[in-house]
């Protein structure tokens, strides 16, 4: 049974064209996904991501039971800041990209992909004490994120948070209209803003509040664009269980020096010293030629077999060309390399270029 966010008649009313996704009926767009990814830009977009999973996790020995279940050394946050890590499985594959934030020693806050939400509640679930509880909390909480160069000033203005000191990846508890809010400046746009939880009809306040002060509401497609401007992952296309931190050029969240052990461990040791057979790239396009998920990518005009294969892509609407993320080995992947993409039975040329396609100023 597809599933809608406590939000779903606010987007209808706004004449969002809905998708399904992940399990969820989600607007994708409103105005159009152009107009919407130069708000986020320039100014200021609102995105209803409730359908994410949100899970509380509390209980006497809480960081001893989830350092394992990360590469990540929990012991490095704080109260109030956060860790983007990923689950992995025993062959050191990524379950899913998650994002941890540390309320205390023994109560912490997931938010999870939400195609892979249930699958994430259980298998954290199995290897959890019975002295720690995992509540699901998706449901019943409202998780709004507000993006781009105005987020911060458009928040305070609405409900009276500043959230200007908080570091990226920090997070505070506040209040608005007298109800608590969960506030992190966290997003996956590549733009500056916060990540705001908080009860459903305190979540719809704030969405109208927001919508009135002037933002613009945005949906999936946008934010599908948004992201692969920034190279950030897509759980699905860029990360799945048979590709690795180290392939994916996350090796960055394996703390290899400050943990003895973690779930996937022993296969990343071996691949480190063994070397990788692929790597994640980022490619321009030349043209206006899109590419798209599965596309194979090819080194030379002449070759039969591919090298490699493209996990994202669109023509980004800040650069104006066609940017996408491929796997390739690497071999080929120095930055400069020339490539080629197979687009409806022709092979159109690609160069292998630094990431973040786009950095906010």
């Amino acid at each position: 049974m597809t599933r809608r966010t406590p939000l779903f008649a606010a987007h209808q009313a706004l004449g969002a064209r809905f998708v399904p996704f992940g399990g969820w009926e989600m607007p994708v767009q409103y105005q159009g996904i152009i107009a919407e990814h130069h708000a986020v830009r320039s100014g200021v977009g609102l995105f209803d991501v409730s359908h994410m999973g949100k899970f509380t996790v509390t209980g006497p020995g809480v960081m001893a039971a989830l350092q394992p279940l990360v590469p990540s050394n929990l012991e490095r946050l704080a109260d109030g800041q956060a860790q983007y890590t990923l689950l992995l499985n025993d062959r050191g594959g990524v379950i899913d990209d998650v994002i941890l934030y540390r309320h205390g020693r023994d109560h912490w806050t997931w938010i999870v992909n939400a195609a892979t939400a249930g699958g994430d509640r259980h298998w954290i679930c199995s290897h959890l004490p019975d002295t720690v509880t995992l509540e699901d909390r998706t449901a019943e909480q409202v998780l709004l994120a507000i993006q781009g160069p105005l987020a911060l000033a458009l928040l305070r203005s609405v409900t009276g948070i500043e959230a200007k000191d908080l570091p990226r990846f920090g997070h505070t508890m506040a209040h608005f209209r007298q109800q608590p809010c969960f506030v992190a400046r966290t997003g996956y746009t590549g733009e500056d803003g916060v990540e705001v939880m908080t009860d459903a009809a305190t979540g719809l306040q704030l969405w109208q509040d927001c919508l009135d002060a002037g933002g613009t509401p945005c949906g999936l497609g946008c934010r599908d664009t948004l992201r692969l401007e920034a190279a950030m992952h897509l759980y699905g296309q860029d990360l799945q269980s048979t590709i690795s931190p180290l392939e994916a050029g996350l090796g960055w969240v394996v703390h290899w020096q400050e943990k003895s052990d973690f779930i996937g461990r022993k296969a990343l040791e071996q691949q480190r010293q063994q070397g990788i057979s692929r790597q994640l790239v980022g490619l321009r396009l030349s043209g206006r030629t899109i590419a798209r998920h599965d596309y194979a990518v090819f080194a030379q005009e002449s070759d039969a077999e591919p090298v490699g294969v493209v996990t994202s892509g669109t023509l980004s609407p800040t650069l104006q060309y066609p940017i996408a993320l491929a796997y390739v080995p690497p071999q080929w992947a120095a930055l400069g390399t020339e490539l080629l993409v197979e687009i409806r039975q022709q092979r159109h040329g690609a160069e292998v270029v630094r990431r973040p396609f786009y950095r906010h100023p």
